[in-house]
């Protein structure tokens, strides 16, 4: 049985913590929906991860609705939320309410993820919810304004903060879902999750959040570099190494395939 937005909200008043990763194709999204995984994000992260980018921002709408076909595909369990690109959702409400629009008709997801707090994004926010599309809001280090920001940790002023708290209140109101914090202090998390009647993901916000979110691909050790944040719980990038580098010289010294009679 799929999970369900009311489901997340019954879960942070039942302080049942939700379990949250990313995923880009059909074999990742089964081993996770398998496994138990609450929330699938198709994260704009796949730019990097899985398309060699250098930041998210090269991604578009037609990239993200491509692989979140495939996650659907893979999924029977869990909820699936999709990343609304750089530049796709910004310039309008009507704007955002298209593409968002897009995502779901062409895709089968069940919701999507809007990064920012600005008055723009909030009436974008606003416009989805008026008119029945699920939205997750993403606060604090947002990847696609990273030549703005950086990859800085968020909230660690009294202005920070106080900006983070203004920003969570308004697009809580216009009707978010959720909203992921990203790396800021946990202190800082934990208030904002206290003060929120919606459920907060956490990626580098500490354990207070009601919920975390990581990139598969870090915590599988399988990507170039890991945010200091992540718990790494397998090492598979060097284990595929490995398979291949035996492959090949099975293959080299001619120990494969085997003359099998």
């Amino acid at each position: 049985m799929t999970v369900t937005v009311r489901q997340l909200q019954q879960w942070k008043q039942q302080g049942r913590p939700i379990a949250a990763l990313t995923a880009s194709d059909w074999a990742i999204a089964r081993v996770l929906d398998g496994a138990g995984v609450d929330l699938i994000l198709v994260g704009d992260s796949l730019a990097m991860v899985a398309l060699g980018h250098a930041t998210t921002l090269p991604l578009t709408l037609d990239d993200i609705i491509h692989h979140a076909k495939a996650v659907v595909r893979g999924t029977q369990r869990a909820l699936v939320a999709v990343d609304l690109p750089f530049l796709t959702y910004q310039e309008s409400p009507t704007q955002a309410l298209r593409s968002a629009g897009r995502v779901l008709q062409e895709t089968g997801a069940h919701a999507v993820k809007l990064e920012g707090g600005s008055p723009s994004v909030v009436a974008a926010i606003a416009k989805l919810t008026e008119c029945g599309i699920p939205a997750i809001a993403h606060l604090g280090l947002t990847p696609q304004a990273v030549h703005r920001l950086g990859y800085r940790r968020q909230g660690t002023d009294p202005a920070g903060v106080a900006r983070l708290q203004t920003e969570a209140a308004a697009v809580a109101a216009a009707g978010a879902i959720a909203v992921v914090l990203e790396h800021m202090p946990a202190p800082v998390a934990q208030t904002l999750t206290q003060a929120l009647t919606i459920p907060t993901l956490g990626i580098g916000a500490g354990p207070h959040c009601d919920g975390q979110i990581l990139v598969t691909h870090d915590l599988l050790g399988w990507s170039p570099v890991v945010p200091p944040f992540v718990k790494t719980y397998a090492a598979i990038g060097d284990i595929m190494r490995q398979a291949v580098q035996a492959y090949c010289q099975d293959v080299q010294s001619r120990h494969f395939p085997e003359d099998k009679p």
